[in-house]
């Protein structure tokens, strides 16, 4: 089966997170099926943390908060991949 090709413009921050999902010997086109099959729709989650205690949910929002925090500088010291 002949599958045709095409480009795509990505950001530069973008790629870096498309990058970083990338698994040992996986394309780029594999990673993309890979993550679009797995996502699920924000629908799904809505009220999910209605009824969590105020300050368990600050807590998870204050964990997320570093976590992005991390992957960025992780992601400014790594640089672009090469």
């Amino acid at each position: 089966m002949l599958m045709s090709v095409k480009t795509v413009t990505l950001s530069e921050d973008a790629y870096l997170v498309l990058a970083s999902r990338k698994r040992e010997g996986e394309s780029f086109s594999e990673v993309v099926r890979r993550l679009v099959r797995s996502e699920h729709s924000l629908r799904e989650f809505v009220g999910g943390w209605s009824d969590a205690p105020t300050a368990k949910y600050a807590r998870f929002e204050a964990w997320v908060e570093q976590s992005d925090r991390r992957s960025r500088s992780e992601m400014r010291r790594l640089g672009p991949p090469r």
